[in-house]
């Protein structure tokens, strides 16, 4: 089993939906990626900052799962990054009412020493000088880097995410922002140009319409399992990230036909996720439930067709 060094955001969110709204309650890329990864037992570390305002249970929640928070940086007297939103009625965009970047304004992460040599690094959304402070900081390349990025650093700090892209094996992006990055409207067009970016593995994610894997040539679709009720999908990308990381860090083997299966894992998870708001599905979430809806994820793409 290989070692997962998980980088991204643990945080504070507050989401309102057609269907309710919350207080704050725990959100982050981080805190998404690794309650997915935690699925498939694997040896994980998160390396994040937070304020002393964030509660023990939710530090607890991580560690109960086998994730090694030893490298989430705590703040004396320092508030935890923020974040709020109001999702529209078809749940594909959203408005930021606030972003309060607090100790996240001065992060500096610290790779601790255990993982410094870990085989797949994941990168979760965050700014591409974190990103970058990481890479440099693991004393072996890993078999596999892993970027989540998202428009805003494409629109304010192009160069240094051009510097991150170069580095990286694999980058996790939605249409919308590979259409952006490229310049192409044609998402196989994008992947192409991405491509030569730097990444060998270009994945672009259609929400509700599934997911897309590029690699030299080769194209792979996973569909998004239809849901009777989506409540949520804060979260989603980064559990879909988890989930995809997890996979290839269980199995060892990071071949485009291991991504295949690890693109559905990643899929499955974060059709999960959507059920409720914020981690809530993700905390409850059994194995017996996961196994279920892999196999309505196999009889939703299985089929026989003979070719005259």
């Amino acid at each position: 089993m290989s070692k997962l060094l998980i980088v991204g955001t643990v945080a504070f969110d507050a989401i309102e939906t057609p269907f309710g709204k919350t207080d704050k309650i725990l959100g982050g890329a981080g805190t998404y990626i690794g309650l997915s990864a935690a699925h498939f037992g694997v040896d994980a570390a998160v390396v994040s900052v937070v304020g002393d305002d964030f509660p023990q249970e939710y530090l607890d929640l991580l560690k109960n799962r086998n994730i090694d928070i030893s490298a989430i940086e705590i703040v004396k007297g320092g508030k935890t990054f923020f974040w709020s939103g109001r999702y529209h009625n078809d749940l594909n965009s959203r408005d930021t009412l606030d972003t309060q970047l607090n100790v996240l304004a001065d992060f500096s992460p610290k790779v601790p020493e255990a993982y410094s040599d870990a085989e797949i690094l994941m990168l979760g959304n965050l700014h591409p000088m974190v990103q970058l402070s990481v890479i440099d900081q693991m004393t072996t390349k890993p078999k596999l880097t892993i970027l989540d990025t998202m428009n805003f650093w494409m629109d304010n700090t192009w160069d240094e995410l051009m510097q991150v892209i170069e580095k990286v094996d694999v980058i996790t992006i939605n249409d919308e922002e590979a259409r952006q990055l490229s310049g192409e409207y044609s998402l196989v067009k994008a992947a192409q140009k991405i491509h030569g970016m730097g990444p060998k593995y270009v994945v672009i994610k259609k929400g509700e319409h599934g997911a897309l894997l590029f690699h030299n040539g080769n194209i792979f679709f996973a569909p998004a399992l239809p849901l009777e009720e989506v409540f949520d999908p804060t979260g989603a990308g980064d559990t879909f990230a988890g989930g995809f990381a997890g996979y290839l860090a269980k199995h060892e083997d990071i071949s485009f036909e291991s991504m295949k299966n690890a693109i559905i894992y990643g899929s499955n998870l974060a059709s999960f996720c959507v059920e409720k708001f914020g981690t809530q599905r993700m905390e409850s979430l059994t194995k017996s439930e996961v196994q279920d809806r892999l196999q309505q994820f196999k009889d939703l793409t299985q089929f026989e067709i003979e070719l005259s």
